[in-house]
């Protein structure tokens, strides 16, 4: 196992984290070019959305596959499959020229980008020895929310300098540059197992998941969360577009800056958890969502960028500590549970748009925002629901102590 001062660790933290940033990076690059999309095809909001959301829908489903066949493949080998498929399907993205086309580039791409987060940490954790592997862990999560960051706003800058299709030029590149450093320095793995592939095995332990109340409910509220969060912001780039705002894409991708509260909001999740229960954890962190929206009413540009600051607090509060209670509740198969609890939190991301869009229709954000509170007027009964499920501390404590975290699929 490489320690913490080893030359291989350097190598795997560097190289996954900057696989991070640019996976997480490619995903979220169209959302702040959703107007100019709209614009450019002639296409309604809804319809514009669903060339992000197509993305985000088959990277989650995607992550069955992956976290199931990786365990007979291999980390490192699966990985580079899906690094080379990504790739491939960025450079296709800069030569689609319909929206059909641009629809079936980005479900390819989100396929491909499922490797990363399947993967990942079940790699580290068989190759670092455990104080390293918890600063690894660290750091790939604040690479994956640099990288959801970063694609958004060099999205936005390159819509405004040239072309929407200009920042897949940019990340091919950097995608090109990961592979190379994926084969230079990423290590073979010293300690894989492989184990037989049973697809009736992966099922029976998704269905058992799925069949515990505390796990169902849990990545329902996980779901819901992402479902209704990460659409405000495609709907709040549309009004940034019209008057009186008419902000640039550039402008409206700086908006995603507000995303730097929610590493605060995981990185203060642990203190909570110690104060009061993880479920009445997540109630304030859906209550502190839900006044951060009620802010983005409040007249003026700048109570909407601090209503979406306040937002992005809860938010990454309530999933980091979502994150962990489905950790402390898999009795076995752990890492089926957390896959299924991102493919939830991924189907909501891709579906979201759907909900909204009937409030957007009806009175605009202010209708987004009656449909963003009744959604997480919904999550907070899933947390009192959830307040029937407790762990003792000891338990908690060793649950803590012994296994790796689960990083959020920040983005």
């Amino acid at each position: 196992m490489y320690g913490k001062g080893s030359r291989q660790y350097r190598q795997i933290t560097g190289v996954l984290s900057f696989a991070a940033v640019v996976v997480f990076a490619n995903l979220h690059a169209l959302q702040p070019l959703l107007p100019e999309l709209s614009r450019l095809f002639v296409l309604t909001p809804l319809q514009a959305s669903w060339s992000y959301a197509i993305g985000t829908l088959t990277l989650g489903l995607s992550l069955l596959f992956y976290s199931a066949v990786s365990d007979a493949i291999g980390r490192r080998a699966l990985l580079g499959f899906s690094l080379i498929g990504m790739t491939c399907s960025t450079l296709l993205l800069t030569q689609v020229e319909s929206f059909s086309a641009l629809l079936w580039g980005r479900a390819l791409q989100g396929f491909f980008l499922g490797g990363l987060p399947a993967i990942a940490v079940a790699y580290m954790g068989e190759e670092l020895e455990k104080p390293a592997l918890f600063t690894a862990v660290g750091l790939y999560i604040s690479a994956s929310s640099l990288g959801g960051i970063s694609g958004r706003v060099l999205a936005g800058f390159s819509a405004e300098l040239g072309h929407w299709q200009w920042v897949f030029w940019l990340w091919s590149l950097l995608s090109l540059g990961l592979l190379w450093a994926f084969w230079r320095y990423l290590p073979v793995s010293q300690h894989f197992v492989r184990k037989k592939f049973s697809a009736r095995q992966a099922l029976s332990d998704n269905w058992y998941h799925l069949r515990q109340k505390v796990l169902l409910l849990t990545f329902l509220l996980g779901g819901l969360n992402f479902f209704i969060y990460l659409n405000q912001y495609t709907y709040i780039a549309f009004v940034l577009a019209e008057p009186p705002y008419s902000l640039s894409s550039g402008w409206i991708g700086l908006l995603f800056l507000t995303y730097l509260t929610g590493t605060l909001g995981s990185a203060i999740s642990g203190k909570v958890a110690r104060r009061m229960s993880i479920p009445h954890g997540m109630a304030l962190g859906v209550l502190i969502m839900m006044a951060g929206s009620i802010c983005t009413l409040l007249p003026g540009i700048l109570w909407i960028v601090v209503g979406f600051f306040i937002s992005a607090f809860g938010f990454f509060l309530t999933h980091s500590l979502a994150t962990s209670w489905v950790n402390q509740h898999a009795t076995h198969a752990k890492a089926s549970a957390s896959a299924l609890y991102l493919v939830f939190y991924y189907l909501g991301a891709s579906t979201g748009g759907l909900y909204l869009h009937w409030f957007w229709q009806w009175q605009g954000w202010m209708g987004v925002v009656l449909g963003s509170l009744i959604g997480y007027g919904v999550a907070l009964w899933l947390c009192a629901m959830l307040r029937n499920f407790r762990l003792p501390v000891a338990h908690f404590d060793s649950v803590v102590n012994s296994s790796p975290p689960v990083p959020p699929a920040v983005d």
